[in-house]
């Protein structure tokens, strides 16, 4: 490659900062919640703090507001990695993605996983997959028309009961209503292994992560098609 190829090449990744010196893609792992201090604590923002929880193991930088969303970045075990909390509220999540799919070499099908929460799956459990339905979760609808595809991994955690007759009313209100009491601390006690799942995640992908960890849930739940808003 000549000096002017080679230049060009440089040049078509310059779109962050992520393309200093190195051509691996950014792995970017996208948790969905809705901004303000009135949901920190609902059962929409799980994704948020999936990768607060990420942000802070991992030792990264402190968030910064990137476009319309807000960001941290280091790297684990010398894989570059973006963790991307989008400021746009649920149902337009995926505008916080668009600029990563002008960057050369960043696929979503190998480079993105998205946190979500899910109802199917009682509170305790988790699920990866490589890719599926939105399953009427408005955050991952939104995913899925900015990628223009189904084919992206997402961990889906629980935020439902563990009897689904016991939920009661509209699915909306259930989903921006905070966790019950003991349900916030058995939530953030499977973070450990989440993690795990995450790291796995980078090195191996997503099948790897699916084969590895989607057993171990709590009850043995694979939480079928996904049920959320």
């Amino acid at each position: 490659m000549n000096w002017l190829s080679a230049l060009g090449s440089r040049l078509s990744g310059a779109g962050g900062r992520e393309s200093d010196g190195d051509s691996a893609p950014v792995k970017v792992i996208a948790g969905l919640g809705n901004p303000g201090a009135e949901y920190e604590r609902t059962r929409h923002n799980v994704g948020w703090w999936v990768v607060d929880h990420l942000a802070d193991v991992w030792r990264f930088e402190g968030w910064k507001k990137d476009g319309v969303a807000r960001t941290a970045s280091g790297a684990v075990g010398g894989q570059r990695v973006r963790l991307v909390k989008p400021l746009t509220y649920m149902n337009l999540s995926g505008t916080a993605l668009r600029p990563w799919l002008r960057k050369a070499g960043w696929s979503y099908m190998k480079d993105l996983l998205v946190v979500s929460d899910e109802v199917a799956l009682p509170v305790g459990s988790f699920r990866v997959r490589s890719g599926g339905s939105a399953g009427g979760h408005n955050g991952l609808k939104s995913i899925e028309g900015a990628l223009g595809s189904q084919e992206y991994a997402r961990l889906r955690i629980g935020v439902g009961p563990e009897d689904p007759a016991r939920r009661r009313g509209d699915l909306a209100d259930y989903v921006l209503s905070p966790f019950g009491k003991g349900e916030e601390a058995t939530v953030r006690d499977t973070f450990a292994t989440v993690t795990q799942l995450v790291e796995t995640w980078l090195t191996d992908g997503a099948q790897v992560a699916m084969n590895r960890f989607n057993r171990k849930t709590k009850g043995g739940h694979d939480g079928g098609q996904e049920t959320g808003q």
